[in-house]
């Protein structure tokens, strides 16, 4: 389905029964929404599963940037308020986390309990994301993408032959919509916002993720008091892509440690 939040459509893909408890997922730079595949087809039956492209990604508009957190943050909103999401799961990867972050400060009652994945409160810095932003112009998405997959993967899936699908997911991302999140990223900075939320937390890192390395996603969720952090080994930037059994076990064992799971049958 469609969702309009101010004159920009939201690809959104909802699965699962309408009374079921419900996880939402938000995902990363230069992917989309088809990012959790498998893990969604991991997860137990009877949840109600909510997932979207980020606005420049996917199926969603590509408006002209750059963009703000405050409208990443927004647009996120809008998809859980469009779809009665309240008391949810929220899994943010990334850029996602950084929405997650944003959107458990702004409103509460949508988010319960969440998981920060490959994400912090800042990523890089201003000078960082504005020559990533003027090499893109110059080269494009495709004379930077081989670059990117070494950061987004580890070195035994960088081996495969399946690092090519999300070498064209990457690509084909509407470039203007991919330097937009490029800019909302510079302009985070999410620590002390982040420093006062109190609920229920997960951090998930992978051992050789150069982007958001484990140390700094440990620091990001040990802002959090009760938090929990998990390491996934020998996985990159999107340890759901690289070991989806692995990333839904933590999803899994986090959903009984929170409750948050479907009634018996």
């Amino acid at each position: 389905m469609r969702i309009d939040r101010q004159g920009v459509a939201l690809n959104v893909q909802v699965d699962g029964p309408d009374d079921g408890p419900m996880i939402m997922f938000a995902n990363s730079l230069g992917s989309n929404l088809q990012l959790w595949d498998q893990v969604v087809a991991l997860l137990p039956d009877g949840l109600r599963v909510v997932r979207y492209d980020m606005r420049g990604h996917g199926g969603s508009d590509a408006p002209e940037g750059p963009y703000t957190m405050g409208q990443l943050v927004s647009d996120a909103e809008a998809v859980c308020d469009a779809l009665g999401v309240r008391d949810c799961l929220f899994v943010g990867l990334s850029v996602g986390g950084m929405v997650a972050q944003g959107l458990a400060v702004k409103r509460p009652d949508i988010i319960r309990a969440m998981v920060l994945s490959n994400t912090a409160a800042k990523i890089g810095n201003a000078t960082f994301w504005q020559d990533r932003i003027a090499n893109i112009e110059r080269v494009g998405l495709d004379g930077i993408a081989d670059e990117v997959m070494t950061r987004w993967f580890g070195r035994d899936f960088l081996a495969t032959p399946a690092v090519a699908q999300w070498r064209a997911m990457l690509t084909q991302t509407p470039q203007n919509g991919y330097i937009g999140v490029c800019a909302a990223i510079a302009g985070t900075d999410f620590y002390t916002p982040t420093s006062g939320l109190r609920l229920p937390t997960l951090g998930i890192a992978g051992s050789e993720d150069a982007t958001t390395p484990p140390d700094l996603v440990r620091e990001t969720v040990d802002l959090i008091p009760g938090s929990r952090f998990a390491l996934m080994r020998r996985a990159g930037h999107l340890p759901c892509v690289e070991d989806p059994q692995g990333y839904a076990a933590l999803l899994h064992q986090f959903m009984a440690e929170t409750g948050h799971q479907t009634p018996d049958p």
